[in-house]
């Protein structure tokens, strides 16, 4: 009987799993991407078509703590103060782009498809709350999440999670069945549960995790990590907010702790596992049966929906200052409704707001915009790529050099200094065609290419190049082209700029033969510096200089064989100031 039940557990995850392994490659090397893989996959698996699995919603349910692991995630890499200083971004980019966005969108509901006027309202509101998922999986894809225009994305997405407390209000007040007696006591209630998240996450959680560091067990930390997630999550969900609201937030809160990149990295493995499950599970939603009966109807309102909601879009991004390549690139990614219109169209179900037809319509035009997105984005990303012009850039083609340089920013225009003084050989390489254009203006040469692309770095001349000097600012591609450049360039010593100690510490592990994080030797000569500005000796300040590379390097090497907080004893810490006298009673 047990070994029955067990494999009844298993056969479905195989059966997901063995789908999602044969679809994403596939798809990705279709260019179509990974979600619309996991979006096919499910259609497969779903009740639609082959009827493996039959509730999907469950499956969804459950899946949704993918988005919430990779809110988490993106909270972290947000300290509180950066976040307040996007609070401009948040509260005018975001909510000039919700509120046009809601209009238009009801609108068209009301005089294109004859939808009274609280179902058009609900439709386009639902609709109006982008995919997290979506978004902020091509940002991160892209390498996005951290430039200026990913900053603003991902400051509406904060303001359209953070509208699923008013519009479900306006969902009760709106209700027939209860009156609308229950919107404040619903606000009121989400702003307490905000305020308990935000006291515990500032006060509580550092000196809970240094409690779970002394046990010196990773599996603990982790445990502890998936705690803290699941807690803030379930919070907010009992408050009415979105439980990937609440993951966010514990995330910003532990930003500034010493264990960030630890939690991190311990949590990166159930997001991913976990997001890929949710597109899955959104694959599986799609009820074919409705689309086969009401495909005019239902094609029509994608279009219309999609169309006011891309006009809404672009044209709020030009009004705050993007160019019309930033705005149809915006635009592109926020053409879809998101996981959050499930909750909302829901709760109109259940308030009487909605009828069981109309939830599923509004339910259907949601999942297939969603569907339908990756594959625009990509269209886009295409069309606007046409758009970056090439004109006076040259590619890299039979080229020849004793050192190779992959990337010319602010890090590889000073290391090339260094060698050109000595008469070095050097073949440089960059794919920002700007920057090479700028550096034709101080006569500098710099070809186009992509150092992650193996016919680039041949043309380059990586095969006869005695050394690789990897410039680049994007801790991923360094990674990918080390792991080119060991594979078939052998010959080469490879230098690489770290971003951080972690990426340091991958970049060791994978052989480089020199690796720098980009700041650590200025941070020493800006230590010295303070140090004569006490009025230190030379000799004593050359001697702590000394003493802190040696410490550090000490540290680094007992963490490639242990873990983050391996080689602590090697950190000089700060003295705890004392009491000039004895306190009195």
């Amino acid at each position: 009987m047990a070994g029955a039940s067990l494999g009844q557990t298993i056969g479905p995850v195989v059966v997901l799993m063995g789908a999602a392994v044969i679809a994403v490659p596939l798809f990705r090397r279709l260019g179509l991407g990974a979600v619309l893989g996991y979006f096919g996959a499910g259609i497969l698996v779903g009740p639609s078509v082959f009827g493996l699995f039959t509730d999907a919603r469950s499956i969804l349910h459950i899946s949704e703590l993918g988005v919430v692991m990779f809110l988490f995630v993106i909270g972290l890499e947000l300290r509180p103060h950066k976040l307040w200083a996007m609070r401009g971004q948040i509260f005018g980019l975001g909510l000039a782009q919700v509120a046009a966005a809601t209009a238009a969108l009801a609108l068209t509901g009301y005089a294109v498809f004859g939808l009274s006027g609280p179902a058009a309202f609900v439709a386009g509101a639902g609709f109006v709350l982008s995919s997290t998922a979506v978004i902020m999986t091509v940002l991160q894809d892209r390498g996005e999440i951290a430039t200026e225009q990913g900053q603003k994305s991902v400051a509406i997405l904060l303001f359209e999670d953070l509208m699923i407390v008013p519009l479900l209000a306006v969902v009760a007040f709106m209700s027939p069945l209860s009156g609308g007696q229950s919107g404040w006591s619903g606000v009121l209630l989400a702003v307490a549960a905000v305020a308990a998240l935000l006291g515990v996450a500032r006060w509580g959680l550092d000196p809970f995790f240094a409690l779970l560091a002394k046990a010196r067990t990773r599996e603990v930390l982790t445990a502890g990590a998936l705690l803290v997630v699941l807690c803030a999550a379930l919070l907010m969900e009992y408050a009415g907010l979105s439980m990937a609201m609440g993951a966010f937030l514990a995330g910003v809160m532990l930003s500034s702790s010493s264990y960030r990149h630890q939690i991190e990295s311990d949590i990166e493995p159930f997001r991913g596992l976990l997001m890929g499950l949710f597109f899955l599970a959104v694959g599986m939603s799609l009820d074919l049966s409705i689309v086969a009966a009401e495909w005019p109807l239902l094609l029509a309102m994608l279009f219309w929906f999609m169309v006011a909601k891309g006009v809404v879009v672009h044209a709020v991004a030009r009004l705050f200052g993007a160019s019309n390549r930033e705005a149809l690139h915006r635009t592109s990614m926020f053409l879809q409704g998101g996981e959050f219109a499930f909750v909302l169209y829901a709760a109109a179900l259940s308030a009487g707001v909605l009828d069981e037809r109309e939830n599923a319509l509004f339910a259907t035009v949601v999942i297939l915009s969603m569907a339908v997105s990756p594959l625009l984005t990509l269209v886009a990303d295409r069309f606007l790529r046409l758009e970056k012009s090439m004109d006076g850039v040259e590619h890299a083609r039979d080229l020849k050099g004793r050192v190779l340089v992959i990337g010319f920013g602010r890090f590889g225009q000073i290391a090339s200094q260094v060698l050109l003084s000595k008469g070095v050989r050097l073949t440089v390489i960059d794919k920002d065609p700007d920057r090479i254009r700028v550096a034709q203006r101080f006569d500098f040469k710099v070809f186009f290419g992509e150092g992650t692309r193996l016919e680039t770095m041949r043309h380059s001349g990586a095969a006869e190049a005695d050394a690789i000097m990897v410039c680049v600012d994007e801790p991923k591609a360094a990674s990918e082209i080390v792991a080119l450049a060991k594979r078939e360039f052998p010959q080469a010593r490879l230098l690489v700029r770290s971003y951080d100690r972690d990426h340091a510490l991958t970049l060791i592990r994978a052989g480089v033969d020199f690796q720098i994080r980009e700041t650590v030797e200025s941070a020493y000569l800006m230590g010295a510096e303070g140090l004569r500005a006490l009025g230190v000796a030379e000799a004593a300040v050359k001697e702590a200089a000394d003493d802190t590379r040696r410490r550090d390097a000490e540290r680094l090497a007992a963490q490639i064989d242990g873990d983050e907080l391996s080689g602590r004893d090697r950190l000089h810490l700060p003295v705890m100031p004392q009491p000039l006298g004895k306190p009195s009673a």
